[in-house]
C-alpha cells in the first residue's frame, strides 16, 4: 500500500453504504471502525476518521447512549484530499491503475508539488497531494 498522510477536506454522502465502504477499503487500505447502514467510520493513517454517511439517512436526529446527534445531510459531489510523498506518484499511479480507478486529471501547484485527482463510486473527487500545494503543506 503506497504511504498516505492525514484526511484535508472531509465530508462524503453516497448512495451505497456497502458499496463505498468497499472501494474506500479496497483502493486506499482503510480499516473500518464500526459501520453499519447508515454509515461508516474508517480509520485513516491513524490520524483521522473519514466518515461516509448514506445520502437522506441522517436527516433525523439520532440517540446514542451518550446523548443525540443532531441531523445532517449532504447532497451532489463534494471534495477529498488526503496526503502523500512527493515521491511516491508512480506507486500511486499504478496502484489506481490495479484498481481500475481512473486519474481525471494531475496539477502541478505554483509552490511545488503536485495532485492527482480521481472519483469514488459516488463521483466524489478525490485529491492525492503532494508537499508544496499550500503554506501549511
Amino acid at each position: 500500500m503506497p504511504p498516505l498522510g492525514r484526511v484535508l477536506e472531509t465530508s462524503l454522502y453516497v448512495d451505497q453504504i456497502q458499496r463505498s465502504a468497499d472501494f474506500y477499503e479496497r483502493v486506499f487500505g482503510f480499516q473500518k471502525l464500526v459501520c453499519d447502514e447508515r454509515f461508516c467510520a474508517f480509520n485513516v493513517s491513524g490520524q483521522q476518521v473519514l466518515l461516509l454517511f448514506r445520502k437522506h439517512g441522517t436527516t433525523e436526529p439520532i440517540t446514542i447512549p451518550g446523548g443525540v446527534i443532531p441531523p445532517h445531510d449532504g447532497e451532489g459531489t463534494t471534495h477529498l484530499a488526503f496526503t502523500i510523498p512527493l515521491d511516491s506518484e508512480q506507486e500511486w499511479r499504478e496502484h489506481l491503475r490495479a484498481h481500475d480507478v481512473a486519474i481525471e486529471s494531475r496539477v502541478e501547484w505554483p509552490r511545488g508539488g503536485f495532485s492527482l485527482y480521481f472519483r469514488d463510486p459516488d463521483g466524489h473527487l478525490l485529491e492525492l497531494v503532494s508537499p508544496g500545494c499550500w503554506t501549511i503543506y
